[in-house]
């Protein structure tokens, strides 16, 4: 980092004299005792277990001084009421002082991989940063901004909500010239009851924006209450400004041109949401100059943050579609949506691993059964479901499909029957087979992914 430790503390108003400490430059912040290195700032944050305890252990590791809201002894320290917050106040700071170009992606589907295609992009002209894995909450978020390199132009940023006013936050920090929301769907609908709170929530990616800053949502008549009134705003989708036509889905890559560049792309992914995410991304480019020559090179060897959709191979040969990092209603039926499109292999069947979608509060089983619409069964030949919202949807499912083309494993507190689920699928699945495997990620279907792939 490009930035000292008395500048830090004026930066965060230490409530201590840090006069008495030497200026020395840091070299990175770390809030894991374990990552600490020679030269590096320490933020305590109280979780499960207090940071203030490892201290110490900050120290040992080279640490050369630490935030603390409260006085210690013999080491330079800096006194702050809140680390959390004087850690997101230097990050607004250093931000703005690296004078750094941040573009800001949301949504409730398709934000990771539509970060993942936007740095792709700039890449190939900026010296461009992006959110890494999920870091994209009140701590990922200013720890991304202060791990990026010092020669860094153009930072793009993951925004996650769990709660409303979480993008509120992020986006007053980050303060974006660019902000894409990507999709409005039901995701953590337990904690904002509706679609239109979640879109209300979404929409706060606009709270930290400059009125010369650029907005790009979908065409969906949900979030026209909470669009700004004097702010740049682009549609996507059909009827939009900006749209994918002419799409042809493949099983591990999709063809598809767009009025953003009239020429065909082709993305090494399934899903046609994923040509949506790309046109997006390449709208993006466009605005910061990028040519059409590198937004479709970059496009065309993207690769995207993992657990996403992926195909992967299972031991005996049977290809498996593992979407297994997370879930909920919309994500569901799209994924089945692509699964149902892919040709099945030449004597070989489609087989779904459904789990159950969380934090979809009072809700849940209604919007769980809803995806009896996205299957298919003259398409789908065994669908096996595992959870305990689920179970309706398997009912309904076992009445739609024909008998023994439906099996339900439970997951209560009283019992989890996943072992059972696993071992089931072993023994069914064949080299020629196709499965899906969607489901939130508590709900551990990695496991069987995995177990399917040893040998």
């Amino acid at each position: 980092m490009k930035i000292t430790l008395h500048e830090v503390a004026k930066v965060v108003g230490a409530k201590n004299t840090i006069s008495e400490f030497d200026d020395v430059p840091l070299h990175k912040i770390e809030f894991d005792s374990r990552k600490i290195g020679v030269g590096d700032l320490f933020l305590p944050l109280k979780g499960m277990r207090d940071g203030h305890d490892f201290i110490e252990t900050a120290f040992d590791n080279g640490a050369v001084a630490t935030f603390s809201e409260r006085e210690i002894a013999g080491h330079p320290y800096i006194l702050v009421d809140d680390c959390l917050v004087a850690f997101q106040q230097l990050a607004q700071y250093y931000l703005a002082k690296q004078r750094v170009d941040v573009i800001a992606v949301t949504g409730s589907n398709g934000k990771t991989t539509t970060k993942d295609m936007i740095a792709a992009i700039l890449s190939t002209e900026y010296k461009t940063y992006k959110t890494q894995g999920n870091y994209n909450n009140e701590i990922g978020l200013p720890y991304t901004v202060m791990q990026m390199p010092d020669d860094t132009e153009k930072i793009v940023l993951e925004m996650g909500q769990d709660h409303m006013g979480d993008i509120h936050l992020l986006s007053d920090l980050a303060k974006p010239h660019i902000a894409v929301v990507t999709l409005i769907g039901e995701a953590h609908l337990e904690f904002f009851g509706s679609r239109e709170k979640i879109a209300e929530g979404k929409l706060q990616i606009v709270d930290g924006m400059d009125s010369d800053g650029i907005l790009i949502v979908p065409s969906d008549p949900i979030i026209d209450d909470f669009l700004p009134e004097n702010q740049m705003v682009i549609r996507f989708g059909d009827g939009a400004e900006i749209f994918v036509k002419d799409l042809q889905e493949n099983k591990e890559s999709l063809t598809f041109t767009t009025n953003v560049i009239d020429r065909p792309i082709t993305l090494p992914v399934p899903g046609k949401y994923n040509a949506t995410n790309a046109m997006v991304a390449a709208y993006v480019g466009k605005l910061l100059a990028i040519s059409d020559d590198d937004i479709i090179e970059a496009l065309e060897t993207i690769e995207l943050t993992r657990n996403r959709t992926e195909w992967k191979k299972a031991a005996n040969g049977a290809d498996i579609l593992s979407d297994v990092y997370n879930a909920n209603p919309t994500a569901m039926k799209l994924i089945l949506e692509t699964f149902s499109r892919i040709p099945a292999n030449k004597g070989g069947r489609k087989i779904a691993v459904l789990a159950d979608m969380k934090e979809l509060g009072e809700q849940s089983v209604s919007l769980h059964t809803q995806m009896i619409m996205s299957l298919a069964p003259d398409v789908i030949d065994t669908v096996i479901f595992y959870g305990e919202d689920i179970a309706e949807l398997a009912q309904l499912s076992s009445q739609m499909f024909p008998i023994g083309k439906v099996y339900y494993f439970k997951k209560t507190a009283q019992e989890d029957q996943l072992e059972e689920l696993i071992k089931y699928v072993k023994e069914i699945l064949k080299p020629e087979d196709q499965i899906l495997l969607k489901g939130s990620n508590s709900m551990q279907l990695s496991k069987v992914v995995e177990e399917l792939e040893k040998d």
